[in-house]
């Protein structure tokens, strides 16, 4: 039975989630064709990019990405509670740089409006808050923009996107953890990259290459803020060390099915992660697993069930 979309991302819940959505057919529309050898390269490049942008308009937080040949990861933070703190102009603002503000909110601006207009405006400027925090309008807005252009691009007509995007909701740290790690090491498992680092069109090579800048721009990411952090929602509550370590044990491990790991003869990272290497390991491997919708320990998966009044729950426990 299909499931509503409310359930399955309610900020409510929790703010984070996993997200992929696939290109139609079995073509790589967005890396290169085997068949004519045509390089379609360029398009990751533009999914970084939109993703990044829109990152600046929503109030989501990019915690991990990874555009592959055909298909893409996300790993999102709703942030409520900033979109709810916007001002009404500053929600306007924000929207404005992507959509075309109506003549009504023009003169809401200028204060040139009555009191019914102001009233009509709030309703409008409410909805516009709502869908700031919204995960169906963020990939909406990614995978639109990317098929109007290749669309363009091929001279043709049609679905680009596979269907709606697909989403796990990530219910605690651990989830969290292996969702980002699995995210980013999609290159090397595909056999694509031989390191996290040679991983193009990532968040990991993203964080480490403006570690490695003379002077850094905006990373446009979600920063890692430690374990010690009691502010969640000001950014990852890991150390970013730590993380980069974890990247590197987990990318050296063998997983059955896919052909690509970190050589062991690549430099180690010494640093170690505090939390289980074997069982966060095995939770990367069964991310993907067919009808998992929620992820989280079994105590956080009764809850969600309890909450959402069902009687069973398609989740992984961890």
């Amino acid at each position: 039975m299909t499931i509503p979309r409310t359930q399955l991302v309610s900020p409510d819940i929790t703010a984070y989630y996993h997200c992929v959505s696939r290109c139609v057919r079995r073509a790589f529309l967005c890396g290169e064709d085997q068949l004519t050898g045509k390089s379609y390269e360029h398009r990751r490049y533009w999914v970084e990019q939109r993703i990044l942008a829109l990152a600046q308009v929503y109030c989501i937080d990019i915690c991990a990405y990874a555009v592959m040949s055909n298909h893409y990861h996300l790993v999102v933070h709703l942030n409520r509670q900033k979109a709810e703190q916007l001002s009404d102009r500053e929600v306007i603002i924000r929207w404005g740089k992507e959509h075309q503000l109506p003549s009504l909110i023009l003169k809401y601006l200028k204060n040139q409006t009555t009191n019914s207009e102001i009233q009509a405006c709030r309703t409008i400027i409410y909805l516009w808050r709502e869908r700031l925090y919204s995960l169906s309008w963020l990939m909406k807005e990614i995978n639109f923009s990317i098929a109007k252009q290749a669309n363009q691009e091929d001279q043709c007509r049609g679905h680009f996107w596979e269907g709606r995007f697909k989403s796990q909701a990530l219910l605690d740290e651990k989830a969290l953890l292996a969702a980002m790690a699995y995210t980013d090491l999609n290159p090397v498992r595909a056999g694509i990259a031989k390191t996290p680092e040679a991983s193009e069109y990532t968040s990991i090579k993203r964080r480490l290459d403006l570690l490695n800048a003379a002077q850094a721009p905006r990373s446009r990411l979600f920063p890692f803020v430690g374990e010690s952090s009691h502010k969640k929602s000001d950014g990852i509550p890991f150390r970013l060390i730590d993380y980069i370590e974890w990247i590197d044990w987990v990318g050296r491990q063998i997983r059955e099915g896919k052909p690509g790991r970190i050589d062991n003869k690549q430099p180690t990272i010494l640093i170690r992660l505090s939390t289980s290497h074997p069982d966060n390991f095995d939770l990367c491997t069964r991310l993907e697993r067919k009808r998992c919708l929620w992820v989280g320990s079994s105590k956080r998966l009764q809850v969600v069930k309890h909450r959402l009044n069902r009687q069973r729950l398609h989740g992984l426990s961890i």
